[in-house]
């Protein structure tokens, strides 16, 4: 991200004539396997700033740039006053998260249409902060209508053509890491030369990484620090509206929003600005997880998970033991990771492109060979074994852990461990075992009531705890 590429979405207009509902979704589907890869932002209009995300969403500054029609934005905003009773203007515009002029403008439109009534100290607009608008009977028939439609109430939605400029502007794709980059964000592990030599270049690529090896030496903690590697800050938008239904995004449990820095421009507030997510999914994930969710109840649709992952990384762990086979989950990521945009069935039957702009690692502690075949393995690029640590590496994660819990380390005692608990009995060393040993070594302690400290008594304690003896 060296080079200037800071657009703002304002920047490249979007008609708003254009087919933005069923017509272009008919086109879109007509030849899904020809279509084109989302399209590129315009050119760079100023300068980046240090630090600065590579898209900034310029607030919209009339109805027309916000991408939506006045009767959708008039239906939302009647859709919160139904739901939250009478507001005022800046209460709905922060519920919607579009500028206060451009509710000014809709909640005109409503009142002349008699759809709202004024309470308040009088004026109309929202110059007066003291304003409140309730709905009127008649509004209550529209209202339902709308509801019948769909029932999402929350932030104004972004065009679908607008999030394609901003995962494109955002792309994971393209990094060219280093050595020098990586090390930083991996300074608490203990990591092996070879696993920076494979790594590395699997994020360069932007394509796929397949991880496997014994369980608890680390390759989910080594694909939790991947992420921070590529940098820079992501926004995700609380919705998208496609073929005139409405697609919610951000999750609070997947996307980590970064506190607005004061001083900042104004944005436009339907994106959230967040870390570049990562997203992790395990035993519990099905193919319908990568499929819209539709309920008919509400009427909009739940993202998939590789939708919010885009721009960030996707991690399958415990890869093989979901409930769907190996083979159907395979097959299922075949297209994507090839041609790095992917297939969505809307409820109405008609498959919908989105870009697939996702790192994904792939984690498993069970043999490959009983879970891949050769095809897909062609297809995943980068394969890394994580192998346990030898009793010099394991003495090395011994003492990062000591100094990470505040927990002297004594190499003696440590080496007494390694020789009777480890040698002695050909136990194999694990990278999660330090560890859990010290949080038994400090919990041993604080019972007995002194500082957290090693002796040989406390660690046979803790081993005769922790390791399940097996006739």
């Amino acid at each position: 991200m060296s080079e200037v590429t800071s657009t703002l979405v304002g920047m490249q207009a979007i008609d708003p004539e254009e087919p933005q509902g069923p017509e272009a979704a008919e086109a879109q589907a007509a030849s899904p396997r020809a279509a084109k890869p989302p399209p590129r932002l315009a050119p760079v209009t100023r300068p980046r700033v240090a630090d600065e995300p590579a898209f900034l969403p310029e607030p919209p500054r009339s109805i027309a740039a916000t991408g939506l029609s006045a009767s959708y934005l008039e239906s939302l905003c009647l859709k919160h006053l139904f739901q939250a009773g009478d507001l005022r203007g800046s209460e709905i515009a922060a519920r919607t998260c579009l500028p206060a002029s451009i509710i000014e403008e809709v909640m005109e439109r409503l009142r002349r249409m008699r759809l709202v009534d004024l309470k308040g100290s009088g004026g109309a607009g929202l110059g007066r902060s003291q304003i409140i608008f309730s709905m009127t009977e008649a509004a209550k028939e529209v209202c339902d209508l709308s509801m019948e439609r769909d029932r999402y109430v929350g932030p104004a939605p972004i065009p679908f053509k607008y999030y394609l400029q901003a995962v494109a502007a955002q792309t994971i794709r393209g990094s060219k890491l280093r050595r020098e980059d990586l090390a930083p964000h991996f300074s608490e592990l203990v990591v092996d030369e070879a696993v920076f030599d494979s790594i590395g270049p699997a994020m360069n690529s932007g394509k796929a990484l397949f991880f496997y090896g014994p369980p608890g030496n680390g390759k989910t903690a080594i694909c939790q620090r991947m992420t921070g590697c590529f940098g820079g800050d992501v926004f995700v938008p609380h919705a998208i509206i496609v073929d005139d239904f409405v697609i919610k995004v951000f999750d609070e449990t997947l996307h980590k929003p970064v506190p607005r820095a004061e001083g900042g421009p104004a944005l436009d507030e339907r994106w959230v600005r967040c870390r570049r997510p990562m997203v992790v999914v395990g035993g519990e994930l099905t193919l319908d997880d990568l499929d819209l969710s539709y309920s008919p109840d509400v009427k909009y649709y739940e993202a998939p998970f590789q939708l919010k992952a885009n721009c960030g990384m996707l991690l399958v762990d415990d890869f093989g033991r979901q409930k769907v086979s190996p083979g159907d989950l395979l097959n299922r990521w075949i297209v994507p990771l090839e041609s790095e945009f992917d297939f969505l069935t809307m409820h109405t039957g008609k498959k919908l492109q989105v870009p697939f702009d996702v790192f994904v690692v792939f984690s498993t502690n069970l043999d490959p060979g009983s879970l891949v075949d050769a095809a897909f393995l062609r297809r995943v690029r980068y394969k890394l074994e994580v192998r346990r640590p030898d009793a010099k590496q394991f003495g090395a994660i011994f003492a990062a852990e000591c100094q990470k819990k505040g927990v002297r380390y004594d190499p003696q005692m440590v080496d007494y461990l390694i020789a009777k608990h480890y040698l002695a009995s050909h136990r194999p060393f694990n990278a999660c075992e330090p560890r859990d040993l010290l949080g038994q070594v400090i919990d041993l302690c604080a019972y007995r009531g002194h500082e957290p400290g090693m002796t040989q008594e406390i660690l046979d304690r803790v081993v005769a705890n922790y390791f399940v003896k097996f006739d």
